[in-house]
């Protein structure tokens, strides 16, 4: 029998409190449209009142930039507030701060590296402030890495053993995963799905992962997740693959599979996450 996971996940896993009373929207990347844009709105409540705040460390280049994109996306909207927190490796952050990003009706972590968010907010306070802003009802949304770091279980876009060939194959061990912020226990997202081909990365995931389900996101689409319940929204497709039940075997490190559930979902489409 393969393993369980296709690279072992951190250690410590933090605990966060258990009763979860927030929404989630997962962008895959690419442009954030209208519709995405005014269920945001909704489901924060920042229709009637509130602020929000973007984060946009996962960006090394132009997080600023990154921030300005999403701002943009909201420019018609009267007397919205809007703060934005570029935080740096080692920099202090101070319970002001952090209490701003607690109380947040909408918590917005722009695209970029997932890994340099993790490595910039480790220690710092600010995962544990976002989970705190999730369970008093705060609307969390992430696109492109953004939406990686959604997971337990996150894809970190690494292949372990065969780094320079962008995952040409399917097979056991190639997939590197690290842990994310951990509002999907038993999902890992992909982002940019469709466009950038990511089929083979989600296989080789998917089927070393028993009772998982991995659902690909394309560009300018995302998912809305309340509670088990997951809307999509956007103008392409959602990618949703469950290995419950399924016979899986490794030989010599190739991957098979036999009773896979794979489906396809578009705009206005739900479907019921683990």
């Amino acid at each position: 029998m393969i393993c369980m996971f296709a690279a072992s996940i951190l250690a410590t896993t933090t605990i966060y409190a258990a009763t979860k009373k927030g929404s989630l929207l997962i962008i895959g990347g690419g442009k954030v449209n209208v519709s995405m844009r005014d269920q945001m709105l909704k489901a924060s409540g920042l229709d009637k009142a509130g602020y929000m705040v973007i984060l946009p460390m996962s960006s090394e280049e132009e997080p600023l930039v990154n921030a300005e994109e999403i701002r943009i996306v909201f420019k018609d909207i009267p007397n919205l507030k809007i703060y934005t927190y570029n935080i740096q490796k080692g920099d202090p952050v101070s319970a002001e701060r952090l209490d701003s990003i607690r109380n947040a009706c909408l918590v917005f972590i722009s695209g970029g590296d997932q890994m340099r968010f993790l490595d910039i907010t480790k220690g710092t306070g600010i995962n544990e402030a976002i989970h705190d802003a999730y369970n008093k009802g705060a609307l969390i949304a992430g696109t492109s890495a953004g939406a990686s770091l959604m997971s337990k279980i996150m894809v970190t876009g690494n292949a372990l053993k065969h780094p320079d060939d962008n995952f040409t194959c399917i097979e056991a061990g190639n997939v590197e995963t690290k842990e994310g912020l951990g509002f999907l226990e038993n999902v890992t997202i992909d982002q940019h799905f469709v466009v950038r081909k990511r089929y083979n990365r989600m296989l080789s995931y998917g089927l070393e992962n028993p009772n998982h389900m991995s659902i690909g996101i394309d560009e300018a689409t995302a998912i809305f997740v309340e509670g088990k319940k997951a809307t999509v929204f956007g103008v392409s497709q959602v990618i949703v693959l469950r290995n419950k039940g399924a016979k899986i075997f490794n030989r010599n490190g190739q991957l098979s599979a036999q009773g896979l559930k794979l489906d396809v979902y578009l705009a206005g489409d739900s479907f019921k996450i683990y």
